[in-house]
């Protein structure tokens, strides 16, 4: 279906930790961006974009989300069409106050969609999609929208840039990687490629199976480059270095695996990244998505919750994915959610899986494209 691209958005984004949230905001932005929408980006900590996206977006404007808003300020901004906040985040009264009795160019008042967190459980299809009454505020009387991404025909679908399939065919792993080489820290184990090493990156929080995953992989048959990510993945294995003077044992020992520190790299080099590896361990929703569509063998670490609601969360993903027993099993042991030994890699078997999902996914109708076609009856 054509849809009548709106011509200004304003979204909001509270940056909560660890970047997800912005993560997914930035390439909303870009995305709607590339498809001629002017997008304000109201963001309360906009630090990460230094690193994330160095080089900014045409067509996207970031505003820092202070608090207070300056209200003079405000009332000189063109209005927009399209009001979304993001993630449980609630538009700022400020901006609310100034933008009360904007309408857009069809007559109607924007249309305010609340962008939810993406799942795979059943009550993503119930919800998405539905109108929540606005009681009380300088907007009381206004319908917002509830928007669901999802992996169904039912839900919002993904993000999916128009360009990335073709973007995925055009890509050299093995010349990104020797450009890469001399900007990494090589600290345990190789500092050069090994032959017939494979390459398996590591974006994670602190998996309680951390260390069974690197003593696994350092007593291994064949050699494997670790590729670990900046922040808390690091963080985590030097730890481990540190605590457990056994690891030092293990790589005297067989020398299979070797670790290599990466920098911080922008959202394109992190799409690279997966597209490069031979297996993907990946955190939280954007990282998720982009392994999905990376379509390489992939294990997910669920951000992890005090009520354990995460635990249904990860299982839903798994039935979605129709992910085979081995997969499963080290999913729920990387996680935190059975005690069992951790199973060894079994990336054949979840290559096709991975291939499979991809597949799939990728001829359903994208997030941003949903977005742009959503038209409620009444706002």
């Amino acid at each position: 279906m054509a849809h009548v691209t709106a011509q200004r958005w304003d979204i909001f984004c509270e940056v909560i930790d660890n970047f997800g949230d912005i993560g997914v905001c930035w390439r909303l932005s870009a995305d709607l961006a590339a498809r001629g929408v002017q997008v304000r980006l109201w963001v309360d900590d906009p630090s990460a974009l230094v690193w994330m996206a160095p080089q900014g977006c045409p067509g996207v404007e970031v505003r820092h989300w202070t608090q207070p808003l300056d209200l003079e300020n405000l009332q000189s901004l063109p209005p927009s069409d399209v009001w979304v906040e993001a993630f449980g985040c609630s538009i700022a009264t400020e901006f609310l106050a100034a933008s009360a009795d904007h309408t857009c160019t069809n007559g109607l008042k924007p249309l305010w969609i609340n962008l939810e967190y993406l799942s795979a459980e059943p009550y993503v299809e119930r919800c998405h999609a539905l109108p929540s009454l606005v009681r009380d505020g300088p907007a009381a009387g206004r319908q917002k929208w509830f928007f669901y991404p999802g992996f169904t025909a039912h839900t919002g679908g993904l993000l999916r840039e128009a360009d990335l399939v073709q973007r995925q065919a055009d890509f050299a792993a093995e010349a990104w990687l020797d450009a890469l080489w001399p900007r990494l820290e090589h600290a345990h184990g190789a500092p050069e490629r090994q032959p017939g090493e494979q390459v398996i990156s590591l974006f994670c929080y602190e998996p309680p199976a951390l260390l069974a995953l690197l003593e696994q992989l350092a007593q291994a048959e064949n050699p494997t480059r670790l590729l670990v990510t900046a922040g808390r993945a690091t963080r985590a294995v030097r730890a481990l270095f540190i605590e457990k003077k056994r690891l030092q044992r293990i790589f005297h020992l067989r020398g299979q695996l070797s670790i290599s520190y990466l920098p911080t790299l922008d959202q394109r080099d992190f799409d690279h990244l997966l597209w490069a590896s031979d297996c993907n361990l990946v955190r939280g929703e954007d990282s998720l998505v982009r392994a999905i569509w990376a379509g390489k063998p992939f294990v997910w670490q669920i951000y992890p919750q005090d009520d354990a609601a995460h635990h249904a969360k990860l299982e839903a993903f798994l039935d979605m994915a129709q992910a085979p027993a081995t997969l499963r099993q080290f999913h729920r042991v990387w996680n935190g959610l059975e005690a069992s030994a951790l199973s060894a890699l079994a990336l054949s078997e979840w290559g096709r899986n991975a291939q499979t999902l991809r597949t799939r996914l990728v001829q359903q109708t994208d997030l941003v494209t949903q977005l742009l076609d959503f038209r409620p009856e009444t706002r």
